[in-house]
């Protein structure tokens, strides 16, 4: 099965681009259009996110997002057979803050949420940067699409370490000096040990692992984001939030993340995942002992996608 799928998406990934596109326009109007793939979750998570905008300008956000998630979807698929220049003519940015850091002899966490393209920018950053880059994924069910997703993501040179087994994945680089990259926005599945704050005024749950594994071994964490420059090409913003993150205290590295995460979003919209329930977990008062924001926590249960009626 691997050989048979892998041949047949790597012709299709020597279809020139223009192409591709083309058949993304077609196929994306036949799942958000026709089939209205997750329309309902889209629609919600915009509204919560935006509920001052016009019904307009929501709409607006989806259409573009909808068009943003096929085009990264095409452009994965043409990084396949794609070299060296296609990549990096097509992903530029701020990698020498990166490198700033290697030379200081420091290791280096990446926070980023799931902003298009990360496919992209994890192919690129190994053309560009001088720390091994250790990419955490999530092993995909079916074998045949894991192994192509394992050998594409590591094509550059990412290490692959799978969430599955973090603790024992990482244990050969503990003494090295590495870069590890972090899709920080995902939804923990443990909630009563999570870290609790405002996400766009609705209760959220944040992954405590990033900032615990930054503070105990104090390492630099910088936030990553992509911008679009134009159709297939994009850039690389870095900002290194802290240098040593041992002394800020517990849950000031995971607000940083959330503002800097929420800000990401409000410039570009339509480059955030929204067709994943980011409020799926609902806030029980239980949970006080894991509110880290700043302001207090709510007295009761709150569940934002009952709560908020969408007009």
């Amino acid at each position: 099965m691997y050989y048979l799928l892998y041949g047949f998406l790597y012709l299709a990934s020597l279809i020139p681009l223009r192409i591709l596109y083309a058949l993304g326009d077609l196929l994306g109007w036949l799942i958000f259009d026709l089939a209205g793939y997750r329309r309902k979750v889209i629609d919600q998570n915009i509204y919560l996110a935006f509920p001052e905008r016009t019904d307009e300008e929501r709409k607006g956000i989806r259409k573009r997002f909808q068009r943003n998630f096929i085009d990264t979807f095409i452009e994965t698929l043409k990084l396949i057979s794609a070299g060296k220049s296609f990549i990096t003519s097509r992903m530029q940015g701020e990698y020498d803050k990166f490198n700033t850091l290697y030379e200081k002899g420091l290791r280096c966490q990446v926070h980023m949420g799931h902003n298009f393209n990360w496919e992209l920018g994890n192919l690129a950053y190994g053309y560009y940067c001088k720390h091994p880059l250790l990419g955490v994924y999530m092993p995909l069910k079916n074998k045949a699409m894991d192994r192509i997703f394992r050998e594409l993501r590591s094509k550059t040179g990412t290490i692959l370490l799978p969430a599955t087994d973090m603790k024992n994945s990482m244990f050969p680089y503990r003494d090295t000096q590495y870069l590890l990259g972090l899709v920080a926005d995902q939804v923990p599945s443990k909630v009563h040990q999570a870290y609790w704050l405002n996400f766009f005024g609705h209760p959220t749950p944040f992954i405590p692992g990033p900032e615990k594994g930054a503070r105990a071994g104090n390492i630099p964490v910088a936030f990553v984001s992509i911008s679009k420059i134009k159709r297939g090409y994009y850039y690389l913003h870095v900002e290194i939030a802290e240098e040593n993150p041992s002394s800020l205290e517990e849950g000031e590295l995971t607000r940083r993340y959330r503002n800097f995460l929420e800000e990401t979003i409000k410039q570009h919209p339509d480059m955030w995942l929204w067709s994943h329930r980011r409020w799926k977990k609902s806030w029980k008062p239980e949970y006080t002992a894991r509110w880290i924001d700043l302001v207090p926590a709510p007295s009761q249960a709150v569940d934002p996608y009952k709560e908020t009626v969408h007009p």
